[in-house]
């Protein structure tokens, strides 16, 4: 499972290997293609924090085609001996830039940009979006999550629901880049060096003639781990009373319980009435924990209510991201190169939103004096900003708003993943990953975070490219 040996060139569409036949029977082998992946505003999507890039990064590396692949692909007839010859040949010799995972973004700016031979380009489309659009989806999730947890710990559950065994063990390492402090999942812990956590279920209380047997069993097992699950046949008139039976013990044996944890019933209800229990028992210190199909919303709403609940594990809805179970990130072609001439290419459609942004490009962050980001600037990527110099910004769909920027830094965002198909860049470890993300969140201002109805954040063109755009569209349309 090691994401360094694995070869996945074969994860692609069909399409992708037929668009390839078909440059290279039109003689178009030479000419370079730039993309852009980027995502369009949803429902419940009006930012996202960036994840997957590592992920990208073994894939290219690995990007090779085996003589097993070349035999499937003859067996298809659909490509003849020519092609396959060039297949075999194949590796990435391209360049990729990328925002750094943990940036926090926002629609249709590039998170990721190819430039590469046409084949090439066209290959690499459908894995890049596999992965950034799950791992970012879930990063974007759990941020959402922790941030309606308000500090507090917040643990990723989700392995038995996620949509298949990568989907669990990426989207676990997404959550912690998102803002959790630990997953329940062992292979994700043993790869990326992830805290684990996880107490016993209902089945282990079951599976002892009564539950006080359990919970010394499982106290005599773990004593300087001890977290009982309290649930199982009734909260508050014998699991809470039973578990500070058992605290009392360990404490007499020297060792401090760690806590319990709820996961059914009215959280709100017993967690206060749980925490007065352990209180008055001499706990204090004793965490509660609770679980059950929580969410943002569902978490936000508790702590209004006033529930004494220290850490969260939240499960179904983080991993699968139940609420809006797709980015709907696309990768988009923006420009050829032809005979070593760079031409704009635009996509028009009747839906505004479907017309993409031209050209070969790059992406600034705004900054005020205080370090919070004020918008996001898509450009061609020849341009600079003189930050001494006034900026004057403006919604490329309702021009007439502008606003004029005098005291402010900037940010590149995209930075270089791969130069003539050699990897330049060095993806840091989760936990860095984590607390640059952390950072990044909190230049953002909380309208842009909200739960519900977040004010959107600017994202505008430079003069230069809405230019560009406009000429395209009028000539194009």
């Amino acid at each position: 499972m090691n994401d360094k040996l694995r070869n996945l060139t074969m994860l692609t569409d069909l399409y992708q290997l037929t668009m390839m036949y078909g440059y290279f029977q039109n003689g178009m082998t030479e000419n370079e293609g730039v993309f852009d992946v980027f995502f369009r505003p949803r429902d419940n999507v009006s930012y996202a924090v960036v994840a997957g890039l590592e992920s990208v990064i073994s894939y290219i590396n690995n990007l090779h085609f085996t003589e097993e692949d070349l035999e499937y692909l003859r067996s298809l007839k659909l490509f003849n001996e020519e092609f396959l010859d060039c297949l075999a040949k194949l590796r990435f010799t391209g360049e990729i830039y990328a925002i750094p995972e943990g940036t926090v973004v926002f629609p249709y700016e590039p998170l990721v940009r190819v430039r590469a031979p046409i084949m090439q380009a066209q290959l690499v489309e459908t894995a890049l979006l596999t992965f950034i659009n799950h791992q970012t989806l879930i990063a974007t999730k759990a941020s959402k999550v922790c941030y309606a947890a308000m500090g507090d710990s917040v643990m990723e559950f989700g392995l038995r629901r996620a949509q298949g065994a990568d989907a669990g063990i990426y989207g676990a390492r997404a959550a912690i880049i998102g803002g959790c402090n630990a997953t329940s999942n062992v292979l994700t812990g043993q790869m990326f060096n992830i805290p684990v956590c996880g107490t016993h279920a209902h089945s282990w209380v079951m599976s002892f003639p009564d539950e006080l047997s359990a919970f010394r069993a499982y106290a005599a097992t773990f004593p300087h781990a001890c977290m009982l699950l309290v649930d199982t046949y009734d909260t508050l008139r014998s699991g809470v009373p039973n578990a500070i039976t058992v605290f009392k013990e360990l404490r007499e044996k020297g060792f401090e319980p760690v806590g319990i944890r709820l996961d059914s019933g009215d959280l709100a209800y017993l967690s206060k009435r749980a925490r007065q229990m352990l209180d008055d028992a001499g706990f204090p210190k004793a965490t509660i924990c609770a679980s059950s199909d929580l969410d943002e919303t569902v978490i936000r709403d508790l702590k209004m209510q006033g529930a004494r609940i220290d850490s969260w594990g939240v499960g179904t809805r983080l991993i699968t991201a139940e609420d809006s179970p797709a980015l709907g990130g696309v990768y988009k072609l923006s420009a050829e190169v032809v005979k070593g001439k760079l031409i704009p290419k635009i996509k028009l459609s009747d839906t505004l939103a479907k017309i993409t942004n031209p050209g070969y490009k790059k992406v600034f962050r705004l900054y005020d004096r205080e370090g919070m980001a004020i918008a996001d600037l898509i450009a061609l990527d020849h341009e600079s900003i003189d930050c001494e110099k006034p900026l004057t910004i403006f919604d490329p769909e309702q021009p007439y708003k502008r606003m004029t920027l005098t005291d402010y830094s900037v940010r590149e965002l995209l930075v270089p993943v791969f130069k003539n198909g050699e990897q330049v860049y060095s993806s840091p470890s989760v936990h860095e990953i984590a607390e640059y993300a952390k950072g990044e969140f909190a230049t953002i201002w909380d309208e842009y975070k909200r739960l519900l109805n977040p004010h959107f954040y600017k994202v505008d063109l430079s003069q230069e490219l809405y230019d560009l755009k406009k000429e395209l569209i009028a000539r194009d349309a």
